[in-house]
């Protein structure tokens, strides 16, 4: 089988591996599509897996259908459309028994899941070490549905995080328009009755934003951007922040726009630094830096598509081209998310 193997930093090749034979409670999938991920380029190029990894598939956002089991795995057959959870825990810890894998005791201590330090799906096949990672999508498209692993879920358990401050009266911002904040839009139209404020630095982007339920667009470049905001939601100020660059300048306007009580959650991973000390943000300021989201989490997010109230804007590469999105994802020039097919 064709697969995208990651082995080191800026060293990301094609090659053909053999396929693999699930034993006991691993299954093999075939992968309908794997999401490409910002956090991709992380791995790619900033050294995050060490200085001497293992070589490993890439891929963490995958769908696709169940094409073996091994001996031990119940409630999946052949012919299965299923999603595969991420984020991949010890499956014994308390967190891992409340379906928050993403939050493992042992995350410290072994590889984040696959496509994060073990074979992920960016190949024709993908052994999934455990059916309890496996989700079922029912009449949802793998190949549409891959991103919902990370894209959507992502979003949809930071938002959670907010939801008794997402009330009708409550702003919200939402910076940046791309693979997660675009579905975030999407989340709180179908969850919460907050005035949406979404920011991005592109005439494109901010369209989305618009065709996707923003009630104010705002361009982050303008100087002015902290007091458009603030034109926007009085004194108050806004009630969450959801960060989904995290790069200084969004930081930096996050950390103005915030209100009293409210919530600053940074979920991209920019590198911008969060200067705290007193009175940095508003008394009783929530900072957050959430990681993923919980299994069951993802059978919510999976429900919202099923019922046509998120759907996540895809563009459909061959895992031959995974160079060229690579390439597009580093230079803004993806709309939505990338997904690559067998």
């Amino acid at each position: 089988m064709k697969a995208v193997r990651f082995y080191g930093t800026n060293d990301v090749r094609i090659e053909t591996m053999d396929k693999p034979t699930p034993q006991g409670d691993e299954v093999l999938i075939k992968i309908g599509g794997a999401g490409v991920c910002h956090s991709d380029l992380h791995v790619i190029h900033d050294g995050i897996m060490g200085e001497d990894p293992q070589p490993f598939t890439l891929g963490h956002e995958n769908a696709g259908w169940v094409e073996a089991t091994g001996n031990g795995v119940k409630g999946f057959k052949k012919g299965d459309a299923v999603l595969v959870y991420g984020p991949w825990g010890c499956g014994h810890c308390k967190p891992c028994q409340q379906s928050a894998e993403n939050y493992c005791d042992h995350q410290s201590e072994n590889p984040y899941g696959g496509g994060l330090g073990l074979n992920g799906g960016m190949a024709d096949f993908m052994l999934v070490p455990s059916s309890r990672l496996l989700v079922h999508i029912k009449d949802l498209d793998p190949i549409v549905a891959a991103p919902l692993t990370d894209a959507a879920l992502t979003p949809y358990a930071a938002i959670r995080r907010s939801k008794d401050k997402l009330t009708s009266d409550a702003f919200v911002v939402v910076l940046g328009i791309g693979g997660l904040g675009h579905v975030a839009l999407q989340i709180l139209k179908a969850t919460s009755a907050a005035t949406i404020i979404a920011g991005d630095v592109t005439a494109d982007k901010l369209q989305l934003a618009k065709d996707h339920g923003a009630d104010f667009v705002i361009n982050t470049t303008d100087d002015d951007v902290v007091s458009q905001i603030q034109k926007i939601t009085g004194i108050k100020k806004a009630a969450v922040v959801l960060d989904f660059v995290g790069i200084q300048p969004t930081i930096n306007i996050g950390q103005q726009v915030v209100g009293l009580n409210g919530d600053l959650t940074i979920v991209g991973l920019g590198g911008g630094h969060l200067d705290f000390h007193a009175m940095a943000v508003p008394l009783g300021t929530r900072i957050s830096t959430p990681y993923w989201g919980t299994r069951v989490e993802l059978m919510e997010v999976i429900e919202l598509a099923r019922h046509g109230k998120m759907k996540i804007d895809i563009e459909k590469y061959k895992l031959d081209q995974a160079h060229e999105v690579y390439d597009k994802l580093l230079n803004g020039k993806i709309k939505g998310r990338a997904v690559l097919t067998p």
